[in-house]
């Protein structure tokens, strides 16, 4: 598979409609790969705590309508990143949207794990309450958005679901980038899945982001990883490499906390 880490920079004179639709140029651009990600909030930027309120959407808004046939232009599976929704009775959430190369949607998730301390997204934003996976025709997607990183049960729960590939769309932080790459890599490591996260370049309302994403392999090995300005990383990678470790090195299997994986080891 050819998987397309779009790290996407959030400018503050940028408007919103002019990013949305650079967006959908640069997945247009990504013609022939079998899956896109954007990173996290990308529309408004993770920090920009002030402007969520105002450019909350419905969850069938501008960024889905675009996103949808940006998907079905390019006629790839995409992993839109998320942005914020206004559910119907009001409560913003932290939304993700995958689209099928058809341009129908495929997967919503609301993220579980909000970021701030009683602060910021944790104070303005509820919180998602189900794990969600994808099933594509070659593997499947476990989601994850950015401060979720840090909770190794969550990746757990998307193992047990069948979850292979593990998606996390983010906008973290410079300052911690350090904690981003290893723990990608421990993610991956303790999954035996492979690991494809995104995040944001630029600074949103003065936090310089880390950008640097990365796809990491089963075994915990880098296979590719950005910069810290605006890219595109394309990277081939081989699902069944995912069955294949888990064969060859069956430690899933050997869990005594929490569910076993099926079939791990055999």
């Amino acid at each position: 598979m050819r998987a397309s880490l779009i790290q996407i920079a959030v400018d503050p004179d940028e408007s919103v409609n002019s990013r949305r639709e650079r967006a959908a140029s640069l997945i247009a651009a990504q013609r022939g790969a079998d899956l896109v990600v954007l990173p996290e909030l990308w529309p408004v930027g993770a920090f920009a705590y002030t402007a969520f309120a105002d450019e909350a959407e419905p969850l069938r808004g501008p960024t889905h309508d675009i996103m949808a046939k940006a998907a079905a232009d390019a006629g790839v599976w995409l992993h839109a990143g998320s942005f914020v929704e206004r559910a119907d009775d009001g409560t913003l959430y932290n939304t993700s949207l995958v689209f099928t190369p058809e341009g129908e949607r495929a997967a919503v998730y609301r993220k579980i794990h909000r970021f701030g301390f009683d602060q910021g997204e944790a104070v303005m934003m509820g919180a998602g309450e189900e794990l969600v996976t994808v099933a594509l025709p070659r593997t499947t997607l476990g989601l994850a958005t950015c401060y979720d990183l840090r909770f190794p049960e969550m990746f757990r729960g998307l193992v047990d679901a069948g979850a292979e590939t593990l998606i996390v769309a983010a906008g973290w932080p410079e300052r911690r980038r350090a904690h981003w790459t290893l723990l990608a890599r421990a993610r991956a490591v303790e999954n035996q899945s492979y690991v494809l996260a995104v995040g944001t370049a630029g600074t949103h309302a003065g936090i310089q982001q880390a950008g640097h994403s990365i796809v990491v392999d089963p075994w915990g090995e880098v296979l590719a990883e950005a910069g810290a300005d605006e890219e595109v990383l394309s990277v081939e990678f081989d699902p069944a490499k995912v069955a294949a470790t888990r064969e060859q090195f069956p430690a899933l299997k050997d869990r005594r906390l929490g569910p076993a994986l099926p079939g791990a080891g055999k």
